[in-house]
């Protein structure tokens, strides 16, 4: 039964993904390119226009603009910073000395990167360019900066080259950022590429922690790029009891962060 869930999911993100590259499918093309009735894409189609990422009209489906919104960097930097760096203090104690670890590119990553020059002997792998120059003077920090294609005002690299540098690799803990996070859709992101690329961190990682001020829970992007299975703790300042206990009884740890933590 999972297994079945498992291709479900994987062919509704497949179907976000193709609506994003045709911007306007019918449900013939879709029931060709993925071999299964019209009923199927229907359903599919119902479940992903209900979660806010693409509009079902009658015979297909369009892309949802609302759902790619991306603000840039420097939108970003200066909302909610006293909410992150709290988050990003509780992430530090989740940090041993020596450790392998994902940073993923991100304003709340950001804050963490800060606070890593009191952890010893960490390697550190990030895509995020600002977090490489943070890091650069880390008294003993190994710092690899995942090469690719630089993500203009976003201040990262994705594709290709990033994915064939994380190849094979394996690292103790992913910290990773998200636009948005939900109960139905897990983690996601308005940008393909840049989903491409936190899934494969996600995948590498022994331990994923998803790093997310409580704006963003409730809410869907575009793209998901890692389910509720995919992630072991969710880290915020900021999160309902009944979503809170629906991720506890998933198997999800959940941290908010203290308030004097700042």
């Amino acid at each position: 039964m999972k297994k079945e869930q498992a291709l479900v999911d994987e062919r509704k993100q497949s179907i976000l993904e193709y609506v994003n590259l045709r911007r306007k499918v019918s449900v013939a093309e879709l029931c060709e390119k993925f071999g299964v009735s019209s009923a199927t894409i229907r359903n599919d189609l119902r479940e992903l226009d209900g979660n806010r990422l693409l509009v079902r009209t009658h015979g297909g489906a369009i892309l949802l603009e609302k759902a790619r919104f991306e603000p840039e960097a420097e939108e970003k930097e200066d909302k909610y910073a006293e909410e992150k760096r709290r988050i990003a203090r509780a992430a530090l104690g989740l940090i041993d000395d020596g450790d392998t670890i994902i940073v993923d590119t991100g304003t709340t990553t950001q804050k963490l990167a800060d606070l890593l020059d009191g952890k010893p002997g960490l390697t550190v792998l990030t895509n995020d360019i600002l977090i490489a120059r943070r890091l650069e003077d880390h008294p003993s920090a190994t710092v690899h900066l995942i090469g690719g294609v630089v993500r203009r005002k976003f201040h990262c690299t994705v594709g290709p080259k990033a994915l064939e540098m994380l190849a094979g690799l394996t690292v103790d803990k992913a910290f990773m950022g998200a636009n948005s996070f939900s109960l139905e859709n897990g983690a996601s992101t308005p940008d393909f590429q840049q989903s491409e690329l936190k899934r494969l961190m996600a995948r590498i990682a022994t331990k994923v922690y998803l790093l997310v001020d409580g704006t963003k829970i409730g809410r869907n992007s575009f793209v998901r790029f890692a389910s509720i299975e995919d992630i072991d703790c969710l880290i915020t300042d900021s999160i309902g009891d009944d979503e809170r206990r629906a991720l506890e009884e998933s198997g999800v740890e959940v941290i908010v962060a203290d308030k004097n933590d700042a």
